[in-house]
């Protein structure tokens, strides 16, 4: 028989077990309680992080409308990297979305963060990427339109994205994607060229030879054995011949304004640069097939293509149409290691400066590229 005490024992045990499960239970629920505290101050302090950024927040106003301030890190997407910005270039486009050239489609919104063209170090990666990883030296293009490029971190595709080889610096790397990929594109796709060196009896013109579309133009050209006239202003012929061109036409000149080449050949094509040269003035430089790239396509270039489709000449004007491709970034960036391809950079300006770049480049009469450095 059990006596009371025993069973007041076994009662206060059953009691004791109950009350050990019921704190190993709270001990548990606690555990899990400061785990998501911490999970949701960890998130909370990632949504806090801030970036020091250069924006505009309206239309208009050049470099005078730029403003410094801080603004929240991006958080890439399943498809994106984030990139801690170590250089930046500035491109013509980027003035025109800010004088509202593309409105009311770009910018999507204010405040605007500009610039696409980066170079920079992942540090984040989104969660399908495969190729990145946190640490890799890279040089993207980010939306032309939408920007984000003049901040520390900016988010791009992971499709837009290439490695950047230790033989490449930011700085040559950030000058790289929107004018490489207009000349790259503008001689292989506008033009059929192939940069094999299969292309050594043909001729080709390139206009405003001197700026950052014209530079890499020129060592495209040759790379396909291409003969090269090209024009720019005298103090850039030097330059123009150092990177490739077998003559050059000062634009002030008599000669230049003709652009008649030198030696007396005619053009098979010509990758257009400039601005405010009519057709008639290429169309006597053509051979019988000969094809006019233009790469600044307006209203006026429209009426001269819709002209040459009513008329029985053979010569064409073809309107450029890019198109941002990670393939073709790639082939350029392969150039630029083999040491067959390089940026020509017209100054570096500190992040901090970042609205002198922006002034230089509205004066427009930069020698290659403009680029911003962290």
């Amino acid at each position: 028989m059990v006596d009371d005490n025993t069973a007041n024992e076994a009662v206060v045990d059953e009691i004791n077990k109950d009350e050990k499960k019921e704190d190993e239970v709270v001990k548990e629920e606690t555990k899990e309680e400061t785990k998501e505290e911490k999970n949701e101050e960890k998130e909370a302090k990632k949504e806090e992080k801030k970036m020091k950024a250069v924006y505009y927040t309206s239309y208009g106003g050049g470099a005078n409308a730029l403003k410094h301030g801080e603004i929240t890190v991006p958080v890439p997407k399943k498809d994106e990297v984030l990139i801690k910005t170590e250089a930046v270039s500035i491109n013509p486009l980027d003035l025109k979305v800010q004088h509202g050239s593309f409105r009311p489609l770009y910018p999507k919104g204010f405040p605007c963060i500009p610039a696409s063209d980066i170079a920079g170090e992942v540090v984040d990666v989104g969660s399908e990427v495969k190729n990145f990883k946190a640490g890799d030296k890279v040089v993207a293009m980010l939306s032309s339109y939408v920007g984000g490029g003049l901040a520390e971190y900016s988010v791009a595709k992971e499709n837009l994205t290439v490695q950047r080889p230790t033989e490449i610096t930011a700085a040559e790397a950030a000058g790289l994607p929107l004018a490489g990929l207009a000349a790259y594109q503008a001689l292989t796709n506008c033009a059929g060229i192939k940069l094999d060196g299969s292309a050594s009896d043909k001729n080709i013109l390139i206009t405003a030879a001197s700026g950052g579309v014209g530079f890499f133009a020129i060592q495209l050209a040759k790379l396909a054995n291409l003969h090269v006239t090209a024009t720019c202003g005298e103090r850039n012929i030097e330059l123009v011949k150092s990177v490739g061109a077998d003559e050059v036409l000062d634009y002030k000149t008599p000669e230049g304004a003709s652009l008649k080449s030198p030696s007396g050949k005619q053009y098979d094509f010509v990758i257009h640069c400039a601005s405010s040269i009519g057709w008639s003035t290429f169309a006597h430089n053509l051979s019988t097939h000969g094809k006019v790239i233009e790469l600044n396509y307006g209203a006026k270039s429209y009426w001269s293509v819709a002209l040459r489709k009513v008329t029985f000449s053979k010569k064409q004007l073809v309107p450029m149409s890019f198109s941002a491709k990670g393939d073709n970034l790639e082939s350029l960036v392969k150039l630029m290691k083999e040491g067959k391809l390089r940026t020509v950079v017209d100054s570096k300006h500190p992040f901090d400066k970042a609205e002198n770049a922006w002034a230089k480049s509205a004066e427009g009469h930069a020698t290659g590229k403009i680029i911003v450095e962290f």
